[in-house]
């Protein structure tokens, strides 16, 4: 991997949908919204293309997500829910929600 696709790390917002206007992670600088992995090979993964694309992109992206899930607090991924369809949130909060 030579480089990765981001759209989003310091946002001061509310979680998406909170009720009790709890702040997102990204008001911290805390997360990062990850939505493509460039290779060495000149390939471009993202995220929403590949999660139920082909065979080798699906594995590298799944592949990924395990790992992130091992050193981020908070990993949010297509098959959380809709909102994360095209990117993967990766926060230092919490204590192991892999989704």
């Amino acid at each position: 991997m030579v480089r990765v696709e981001t759209f989003e790390t310091y946002s001061c917002r509310e979680i998406a949908g909170s009720r009790r206007g709890r702040l997102s992670q990204h008001a911290y600088a805390n997360a990062v919204e990850v939505s493509a992995f460039f290779l060495a090979d000149g390939r471009r993964i993202s995220v929403e293309a590949g999660w139920d694309g082909e065979r080798a992109s699906q594995h590298f992206l799944r592949v990924l997500h395990r790992s992130a899930c091992r050193r981020f607090g908070t990993v949010l991924g297509p098959a959380y829910n809709a909102a994360h369809r095209y990117h993967f949130h990766m926060d230092v909060s919490g204590g192991g929600f892999c989704r």
